[in-house]
């Protein structure tokens, strides 16, 4: 899954329907929920495009989208955030899949 900065990220998120997972090296869900994430993303291949960025090192876009908990999972369309999936709900495989399956 590609990993965004700040710059890529407004990018990445301008067009079409894009995941960003909001996520950190320490954290301990989002290492539970990364072994799942290659099946997430290839399930949901045809209606989003999938990235990363770190909320500690990319403080300012995390803070800009009001990320409080990781992993947050916020979904994009044409730049606009539509739907978010925060952390305290983003706990399994199933929790995420089916938060997208909602936002196809």
């Amino acid at each position: 899954m590609e990993m965004l900065n700040e710059k890529s990220f407004a990018s990445f998120t301008s067009s079409g329907k894009k995941v960003v997972e909001f996520t950190t090296t320490w954290c301990g869900d989002c290492k539970r929920i990364a072994p799942d994430m290659p099946e997430i993303t290839q399930s949901f291949a045809d209606s989003f495009q999938f990235a990363e960025i770190d909320a500690d090192d990319e403080q300012a876009v995390a803070e800009q989208y009001n990320v409080k908990g990781i992993p947050t999972f916020i979904v994009f369309e044409e730049g606009k955030e539509v739907g978010r999936l925060p952390s305290r709900f983003a706990k399994t495989k199933e929790q995420v899949m089916e938060f997208l399956e909602s936002m196809k």
